[in-house]
């Protein structure tokens, strides 16, 4: 979905509210816009950094709520409930930067039986990817690209993060791809 400028002022404004409540101890109430696009079910990660280092990524691989609610959810977990952050602080806000990536439904990649077939199907810079086993799950948004613009790196380091030592026989591999909308949070009203 891409985002009209009202649409993107309306979301970065959602973001930095929940952000602020959150500090305050108040979790996400149940969002409606009045804009009814943004009211249809939607599946997007809110990704946090600070001075260009990661300080919380959360979101939703399946549209299962409607686009904002899923916005407010996973700008709120990014903040306060990603375990590899300790919970935003006051004193860090103003130096977030805020990136909210909408993604399509995820497509199966057929023919993903060893790690030279998946390669040879990725496209750097646009697909995210989900692998998955029986036991293990991970994915990375596009934006991941920019650190491991190598295949080979992107896969492996996937793999790593799922906590896969190989490829599975069982592997499955899901692409997707996303609108990414970045603002940092003193230029949102």
């Amino acid at each position: 979905m891409k985002l009209n400028t009202d649409q993107k002022s309306e979301v970065f404004s959602l973001v930095k509210q929940t952000i602020l409540d959150g500090l305050k101890g108040v979790t996400p109430p149940e969002v409606m816009s009045d804009d009814e696009a943004l009211n249809q079910l939607g599946a997007c990660f809110v990704t946090l950094t600070i001075n260009k280092q990661l300080r919380g990524c959360i979101g939703s691989l399946q549209a299962h709520l409607p686009l904002m609610q899923d916005i407010a959810n996973n700008a709120y977990k990014a903040a306060f409930q990603d375990p590899r952050f300790p919970p935003l602080t006051e004193s860090e806000v103003e130096e977030i930067d805020i990136e909210v990536s909408i993604l399509t439904a995820p497509e199966i990649i057929a023919g993903c039986s060893s790690k030279e077939a998946l390669l040879a199907q990725l496209t750097p810079f646009e697909d995210g990817l989900v692998i998955s086993d029986e036991r293990h799950r991970a994915t990375y948004l596009p934006s991941v690209w920019k650190q491991l613009p190598d295949k080979n790196a992107f896969v492996d380091n996937l793999m790593l993060k799922a906590g896969m030592t190989q490829w599975s026989e069982n592997m499955r591999c899901e692409r997707y791809h996303v609108q990414a909308y970045e603002a940092f949070w003193g230029d949102i009203d």
